[in-house]
């Protein structure tokens, strides 16, 4: 039976839960089809060997080899693998953790869980979808994996009500819509040097108390660009939009750049940039190497959902890699509006 007839037939009965398990295991019985068939052509080979004539089986094995001869130029261009489609969607923290460079005061944020922002992450999560991904990685540490899977299979359920970090309210939903069944943690910390390693060591010391000084008094001050946010009177995807302007992201860069960044204990020494090099470079060199572990096939594609400023590396290491294909976010996020 055909799955939407199916669907139609039975929507008068079902909740919108209950149909989504029906999709998926419709997929599910199709992979385990194709599994079946290559299996059982196997397995009848060997029967016609054991049973049948030499003369049958050789002809059967004839025309299989044949057929494969057939396929074999299609079967080496996967060998050769196209770059695997990534879309990525900087994004600010929707449960205000308030533990990055922008600080907001309660008067300043937004509940995300309020019905109006509901629908509004309902219609991003559509609009999402369109881009199909197969994988989903999200900005939670790596030791985290077992916990987002335990949470998810939860959710997956019914069993779990969904938190305000966009991990949840973003991935949780898209990954549930589309029958994908685990998300990928691969946030990591980055690692510093030696010298940095010692300097922060004890938080009471000189060295320490002037370093940590220079996060806040320093001449750059009217340098960074942080653009005004716009949630509160625009929605999320408008917030959204603003950040994952090219011109942001590339801006955003700038401020990882300039005060700190610059900060000497000595004349002449790379203090500043020691800590930064490990802070925040190394930080999104090692999620990218993360992103890369997970293993793939031809037909994937990726969805990155982190923070917005992680992008400012994040999207250069994607379009200069020969393995992923950066895709433009605007599209998908002008759908949701």
């Amino acid at each position: 039976m055909n799955e939407s007839v199916a669907l139609n037939r039975n929507s008068d009965v079902l909740s919108p839960d209950e149909i989504q398990k029906l999709i998926c295991l419709n997929t599910a019985r199709k992979k385990l089809f194709n599994k079946l068939f290559y299996y059982s052509f196997t397995l009848y080979l060997a029967i016609v060997y054991v049973i049948g004539s030499m003369k049958h089986f050789l002809s059967i094995l004839f025309i299989f080899i044949f057929s494969l001869n057939l396929v074999s130029p299609l079967l080496a261009q996967d060998t050769i693998q196209e770059p695997i489609p990534v879309l990525t969607l900087g994004i600010f923290h929707f449960d205000f953790p308030n533990l990055d460079r922008i600080q907001y005061n309660n008067n300043e944020i937004i509940d995300v869980s309020e019905p109006k922002y509901q629908a509004e992450i309902e219609k991003l999560v559509n609009a999402l979808s369109e881009f199909s991904p197969t994988i989903i990685v999200i900005e939670r540490p790596v030791e985290m994996q077992n916990k987002i899977d335990s949470l998810f299979q939860l959710y997956q359920t019914g069993k779990y009500a969904l938190q305000k970090g966009e991990y949840e309210q973003i991935g949780f939903r898209l990954a549930k819509k589309l029958c994908i069944n685990r998300i990928y943690c691969v946030d990591e910390w980055g690692k510093h040097y030696e010298n940095i390693e010692e300097l922060l060591k004890d938080e009471n010391s000189e060295s320490y108390i002037r370093f940590e000084d220079s996060f806040i008094h320093h001449s750059d001050s009217t340098k960074g660009y942080y653009p005004k946010p716009v949630f509160q009177k625009q929605g999320i995807i408008s917030e959204l939009i603003l950040l994952n302007k090219p011109e942001n992201i590339r801006r955003s860069l700038g401020n990882y750049l300039i005060g700190h960044f610059k900060y000497e204990a000595n004349v002449y020494d790379f203090i500043g940039t020691d800590f930064e090099t490990g802070r925040w470079f190394n930080r999104n060199l090692r999620i990218f190497r993360n992103i890369q572990r997970i293993m793939t096939k031809p037909k994937d594609r990726i969805l990155v959902i982190f923070g917005a400023d992680h992008m400012n590396i994040l999207n250069y290491l994607f379009e200069c890699s020969p393995e992923y294909n950066l895709q433009e976010i605007y599209e998908y996020l002008s759908t949701g509006e």
